[in-house]
């Protein structure tokens, strides 16, 4: 329901499987922790499956549905529209809808490449919509305390970051060509999939990329043609035993050097066994370290070198305290939030953006180097040799039809 005067933005959301799903529950939620001047209103939910997008607007309490994300776009009872379709179809929704007048919150990576990651932001500035790209692991409590102890200057200067990404659901041969490990869907695997991820969470916390070198690694090469997915689950064909080619990355690692003289090294795999969901980073700096693991994500681990002798060591914080960002608008200390809130704790965001009239970081613009970072590493793996971001960011690129 509605709040009595409040703003509205009216949402059409196009998708609603895995990532329609958890957006879903943020635009039912939001309002129930955070007082916010603007208010999500889920006027239609679009999917090309009537039977499947009907259930699910019904399902999670959308007022409508469509079967064509045009005609979404040119709904004129819809303000904003989020986009969690697969990779690549993102630039065409997102330009159009910003054409059309409408604000955009995407799904990440932003785009299949650098170019229309540029062509989708200058969309949405010539035509002056709010635009949000869904980074939402940096909106963990811990996360965003980590960046205020970084700002403060109690890490000092920042010598190095370590982070992993790693997942394992994949590893049977047998696990079906899903839209995740098909090129032209997804642009890439492992790379763009959970690296961004990582990349995301190295810039907000740490500074911008200079330069990178990496490899890239397929480890099964065909896989049986899928039948159907959800999220990331798949079937195999029951009509087919055909096997198709496997034409992205199953695993990356990458190391970098960032512009203020920091150093990184990233890993993101989907063959690390007993690895569920493993997005982990640590950070040391001339004072101190922190460390970051989402399956645990309430808690950050800091350490100081000022500690006395004999104390010196991690502590653990869990970050549920009224201190720590975002976590007030929940439950009482130590009363533990989930995955879930991430999306909540950024619609906040977007809803203040919208009413304000600015676009929050993550934005297009950061959607923009992150996707440069990730062209960066593809970039060199072929040819094994680093790769200067401001490089990739300055080269002459051919508009995409």
């Amino acid at each position: 329901m509605v709040g009595v005067n409040k703003k509205q933005v009216r949402i059409g959301m196009v998708g609603y499987k895995f990532m329609g799903k958890v957006h879903s529950h943020a635009y039912r939620d939001v309002s129930f922790f955070f007082e916010t001047n603007v208010e999500p209103v889920m006027q239609a939910l679009c999917g090309r499956d009537e039977k499947g997008v009907k259930e699910a607007a019904a399902k999670m309490g959308w007022m409508s549905y469509e079967t064509d994300w045009r005609h979404l776009i040119q709904r004129e009872d819809i303000d904003l529209i989020d986009i969690v379709t697969p990779n690549n179809s993102h630039a065409e929704i997102a330009i159009a809808a910003a054409e059309a007048g409408k604000h955009v919150y995407c799904e990440k990576p932003i785009a299949m490449t650098l170019d229309q990651a540029r062509r989708m932001l200058e969309a949405v500035e010539k035509n002056n919509v709010i635009h949000m790209v869904n980074y939402n692991y940096r909106f963990s409590p811990a996360v965003q305390y980590a960046k205020k102890l970084i700002e403060s200057g109690r890490l000092g200067k920042i010598y190095h970051i370590r982070a992993q990404y790693l997942q394992d659901f994949i590893m049977d041969a047998e696990f079906p060509l899903v839209w995740r490990l098909n090129k032209s869907v997804s642009g890439s695997g492992a790379l763009g999939d959970l690296a961004a991820h990582s990349i995301d969470l190295a810039r907000f916390l740490v500074g911008e990329f200079k330069e990178v070198t990496g490899i890239m690694e397929t480890f099964i090469k065909h896989r049986p043609s899928e039948a159907g997915s959800s999220g990331l689950t798949g079937q195999a064909s029951s009509t087919s035993t055909q096997y198709r080619e496997v034409d992205v990355d199953d695993a990356s690692i990458f190391i970098a050097r960032f512009e203020n003289g920091a150093v990184g090294t990233f890993e993101a795999t989907r063959f690390a066994g007993g690895n569920r969901n493993g997005n982990r980073f640590e950070i040391n700096g001339e004072k101190g370290s922190i460390r970051w693991d989402l399956e645990n994500m309430n808690n950050l681990e800091v350490y100081f070198h000022e500690d006395e002798p004999g104390l010196q060591g991690f502590r653990l914080i869990n970050c549920t305290e009224d201190e720590h960002p975002y976590a007030s608008a929940y439950w009482p200390s130590a009363h533990i939030i989930g995955y879930e809130h991430t999306f909540i704790n950024l619609l906040v965001e977007l809803l203040n953006g919208v009413d304000k009239g600015f676009s929050p970081s993550p934005n297009f613009i950061d959607g923009v180097y992150n996707q440069a970072v990730l062209q960066a590493v593809e970039q060199s793996s072929t040819s094994k040799q680093w790769i200067s971001i401001s490089g990739i960011m300055n080269e002459n690129t051919v508009t995409e039809g």
